[in-house]
């Protein structure tokens, strides 16, 4: 397959995020795992699309007694296993795997997966069949709406995964789906879900200008050495940014947890 500019931009943002976000990603694992603290110790928490199984290992630190496993298309998740990230591990996706996996867990979370999927609502679906009754399904996706993204327009990378997986399940390498609060809630609601908690601030990834830089120098196709300093400076005006931006229309993520209802 021909390496076109768009696929050198990519993946121009993907090492953008990769090189600027590592030292952030374990604060926000941990904002993520205390944002259940309010609905009590879950005995048992599934992480989807959960890669090596970095949350589950940062969250542990915050719910030292709740079993953590995760779920993931690749084999990476194996490999989370044996680095002792994860207790179990489930390969596959999570609408194949659900009827196996019923009733088993009191807390599921989906970081970025939701609208990357194929049918955000049988997601739902699948995790409701998995949680307990009780449970508590946490969910983070993009702000399709976000300032940033009308004042960037083309050159916004939503927040997220932007890897190609090996495998059989390789899905595109951007979101699927623009999923507006509203219409989350609506879906959730309808399917017995009870919307317990929401939050803009916190989910927000400090990294719009620099994965918008690097979209634009992709197609530009400069080299590494004019680029690493233009990303460098763009990423520090990021998280510079980030406490007064995370609390404005320009924050590019929500976080949603619902409870599941009695009845399936």
């Amino acid at each position: 397959m021909p390496v076109t500019p768009t696929h050198t931009a990519r993946a121009a943002a993907a090492r953008a995020e990769k090189v600027f976000a590592v030292p952030y990603s374990v604060r926000r694992h941990r904002a993520r795992a205390r944002a259940m603290a309010p609905f009590g110790e879950p005995e048992s928490w599934l992480d989807i699309d959960t890669g090596h199984g970095h949350f589950p290992a940062v969250a542990r630190e915050v719910h030292p007694y709740t079993a953590f496993d995760g779920l993931d298309p690749t084999g990476r998740v194996e490999e989370g296993r044996r680095a002792g990230r994860v207790e179990e591990a489930h390969v596959g996706l999570l609408a194949d795997l659900a009827t196996g996996l019923a009733g088993r867990y009191d807390v599921l979370s989906m970081f970025h997966y939701l609208e990357r999927s194929e049918d955000p609502r049988i997601e739902l679906i699948a995790a409701r069949t998995v949680l307990r009754p009780g449970g508590h399904l946490m969910i983070e996706v993009p702000v399709p709406q976000s300032r940033y993204a009308r004042l960037l327009g083309k050159g916004w990378l939503r927040p997220g995964p932007h890897h190609p997986r090996p495998g059989p399940h390789q899905p595109l390498p951007g979101p699927h789906h623009d999923i507006p609060l509203s219409a989350l809630r609506r879906d959730l609601e309808s399917l017995g879900y009870t919307v317990v908690a929401t939050e803009r601030r916190e989910p927000h990834i400090p990294f719009d200008l620099a994965a918008g830089l690097a979209l634009a120098l992709g197609r530009m196709r400069a080299t590494a050495r004019v680029a690493a300093p233009l990303l460098a400076a763009a990423a520090l005006v990021d998280r510079l940014l980030a406490p007064l931006v995370s609390r404005t229309r320009f924050s590019n993520a929500y976080r949603v947890i619902a409870r599941r209802g009695p009845k399936k």
